[in-house]
C-alpha cells in the first residue's frame, strides 16, 4: 500500500506534464514516457525512507495525558459521590423528621382513642344510672 502511494506520488508530476503536452504531438508523449521511466528508476536508487519510531517523550506525554485524564475523572467521581452523599443525608434527615412527625401524630391518635374510650365508659355509666332511676 505504501509502495502504491509512493508510485502515485512519483507519477503525478509526470502525468500532469503529459496532460499538458497532449496537444503538442506524439514526440512529446514519448519524452513523457521516458521521463516516467527515469523517475521510476531514480526512485529505486534513492535510499529508503526510515519510519519514525515513536520516541519516549511522546509515550511519556501520552502516559501523562492518561494520568491527567484519570486524575480528572477521579475528581469528578469524587465530587459526584460527595453530592450523592449530601443528597442522601438530606433525604435521611427529611425522612427522620417525617418519622418523628408521624410518631407524634400516632401518639396523639392513641391519646384521643383513650380519651374517647373513657368518655364512652363514662357515658355508659351515666346511661345505666339513668336507666336504674327510671325503672325503680
Amino acid at each position: 500500500m505504501k509502495e502504491a502511494t509512493l508510485l502515485a506520488e512519483t507519477l503525478k508530476p509526470a502525468l500532469s506534464k503529459r496532460a499538458g503536452n497532449i496537444n503538442k504531438g506524439p514526440g512529446s508523449v514519448q519524452t513523457t514516457s521516458h521521463q516516467m521511466e527515469s523517475s521510476l528508476v531514480n526512485r529505486d536508487k534513492s535510499p529508503p525512507k526510515k519510519k519514525k519510531t515513536p520516541s519516549k517523550p511522546s509515550m511519556l506525554e501520552s502516559g501523562d495525558l492518561f494520568e491527567a485524564t484519570t486524575t480528572g475523572a477521579n475528581r469528578e467521581v469524587s465530587m459526584l459521590f460527595i453530592k450523592f452523599a449530601e443528597v442522601l443525608s438530606e433525604k435521611a434527615a427529611a425522612d427522620s423528621s417525617q418519622m418523628k412527625e408521624l410518631e407524634g401524630i400516632l401518639k396523639e391518635a392513641r391519646n384521643l382513642e383513650c380519651y374517647l374510650k373513657e368518655k364512652k365508659k363514662h357515658l355508659r355509666q351515666t346511661l345505666a344510672l339513668i336507666s336504674d332511676k327510671l325503672q325503680g
